[in-house]
């Protein structure tokens, strides 16, 4: 059964979430990191995980197709060089949809707010590779496999930071700069993001007017962002952005684990 919409939730609560959208949206189109916000809030508005989750990546899936698009058309993803990433993040993506779906609800309450938690300390004390470093050479196909596989079933299962992993990763792994790697990282955002909610749609953990709303505000903060990182990136963004992940998790973790 779809699930349409929660009357528990009250609209100023809704209007909060859509607000968080448009930032999150804009913070991933950047550097990823966009779903260290909107999990966080949606749990915080007091939803079951796994509509958590699923409501989430119906709003991510706009917001990281809108980024795609965005590096494509500016001839900074080539599709024909990551066709084994491309095949290899939708089947991650999916298997850990499906493992997400068949976990306890105990153990997505108590495993999402250290998942967020770890993530927002690798993002602040993680260290990005500086573009000026990396090689020029052949992209890798072989690489694309594991890389694929192991953060496409990280988004279908949870997905906070994955486009952060995927751009660290890419920078590591190939010659390519730091927006070029950017766009690959929103390329497979999307693609896990599409897969995993195929698999949430099925089994109807989806709030759709809820996550349409999310989504059509994330998607306008991820065009604004794309652009933003395109134009130069935005430094700025870092200390607000690991503020609010920081204070956001704090609140899970006691909420979920200490209290």
């Amino acid at each position: 059964m779809l699930a349409i919409v929660d009357p528990s939730i009250a609209p100023l609560t809704i209007g909060l979430l859509i607000a968080v959208a448009f930032i999150a949206g804009f913070i991933d189109a950047i550097a990823g990191g966009g779903g260290l916000l909107t999990i966080p809030a949606l749990l915080t508005a007091g939803l079951p995980p796994h509509l958590v989750l699923g409501t989430n990546k119906l709003c991510a899936t706009f917001g990281s197709a809108t980024a795609s698009f965005t590096f494509y058309r500016r001839g900074l993803f080539e599709p024909g060089l990551w066709k084994n990433a491309l095949l290899s993040t939708a089947v991650g993506a999916l298997l850990g949809a499906l493992a997400a779906h068949w976990m306890p609800s105990t153990w997505l309450n108590q495993m999402l707010p250290v998942v967020v938690f770890a993530c927002g300390l690798y993002l602040l004390f993680g260290r990005v590779p500086d573009p000026a470093a990396t090689r020029n050479g052949k992209i890798g196909q072989h690489r694309q496999w594991p890389q694929g596989l192991a953060l496409g079933f990280y988004d279908g299962v949870a997905g906070p930071g994955t486009g952060a992993f995927w751009t660290v990763s890419t920078l590591l792994m190939y010659p390519l700069d730091l927006l070029r790697a950017s766009g690959v990282a929103r390329s497979m955002n999307f693609v896990s993001n599409a897969m995993a909610l195929a698999v949430f749609i099925s089994t109807g953990q989806v709030l759709w007017m809820l996550g349409l709303g999310m989504g059509l505000a994330l998607m306008l903060g991820a065009y604004l962002g794309a652009h933003s990182a395109i134009r130069g990136g935005a430094k700025f963004i870092r200390p607000v952005f690991l503020s609010v992940v920081l204070a956001l998790t704090a609140r899970l973790v006691w909420q979920h684990w200490l209290s």
